[in-house]
């Protein structure tokens, strides 16, 4: 199962997944998106399933896991990918509704997708959870300050609920990716498609298919290995405050 696979990340370990021959389960909120997805994946052989919901509203989100049918159950992996950032503002001059969205996203989403799943990779005594956080939860960087709060929420989680499972045979990864090229920073950036651009100039960022060529890697570790945390950055970046732009 992946959150947010409509777009970058969450496309990429779409596609990475059915590649891999898995059955995936893709969610999101736009269900036009998600049966475009779907037919493009089925095409080409796989087992795909869809689920339009946003994973703030965690009535709709228990609706639909609840009503999967019972081939669709037993989910093996769980991919935490929706998310996003709002704004560049600083601390104190910043729009409480942003922060809203990204608490509500970010960490309480990601909440409620554990709290939904989790249970049944207990009963069964195998799974794993993918958690997608970021380079920004290790160190905050100007106009990040809530952004970056909540991916280093996505860190103390995904810390936890590994030393919550480590009695079973369950696993808990946190992939943390840097600069990566998606819809991403226009969404941040609230549709200025020339202010995102800038940010990848002089530099070859990452892709959506590079995280989820880890993300499927962690997955397909031997069972004894667990790949708890990778930091995933372009040649040119060195953590989440220094990018050397080449022209």
């Amino acid at each position: 199962m992946i959150t947010g696979a409509t777009s970058g990340i969450g496309l990429g370990c779409a596609r990475k997944f059915a590649e891999n021959g898995d059955k995936v389960i893709l969610t999101g909120r736009n269900g036009g998106r998600l049966e475009e997805i779907r037919k493009e994946l089925t095409e080409k052989g796989a087992q795909v399933l869809t689920l339009v919901f946003d994973v703030r509203d965690r009535a709709e989100a228990t609706r639909c896991i609840n009503a999967l049918p019972a081939e669709w159950r037993e989910i093996d992996v769980l991919v935490n990918n929706a998310g996003l950032a709002l704004g560049v503002e600083p601390e104190y001059e910043g729009c409480c509704d942003d922060w809203d969205v990204m608490i509500d996203t970010n960490i309480k989403g990601l909440l409620t997708m554990t709290r939904l799943i989790v249970p049944g990779m207990i009963e069964r005594n195998r799974g794993h959870v993918i958690n997608v956080g970021s380079v920004a939860g290790d160190a905050a960087y100007a106009g990040g300050n809530v952004y970056c709060a909540t991916k280093a929420a996505v860190k103390a989680l995904t810390d936890g609920l590994r030393i919550d499972v480590a009695d079973t045979a369950v696993r808990v990864t946190n992939l943390k990716p840097g600069l990566v090229e998606t819809n991403f920073s226009n969404i941040r950036f609230r549709g200025d498609t020339a202010r995102a651009k800038k940010l990848y100039t002089g530099i070859e960022p990452l892709t959506g298919d590079d995280i989820a060529d880890v993300a499927v890697y962690a997955s397909n570790a031997p069972k004894h290995v667990q790949i708890a945390e990778v930091l995933i950055l372009a040649t040119h970046q060195a953590s989440a405050n220094l990018i050397v732009r080449k022209e």
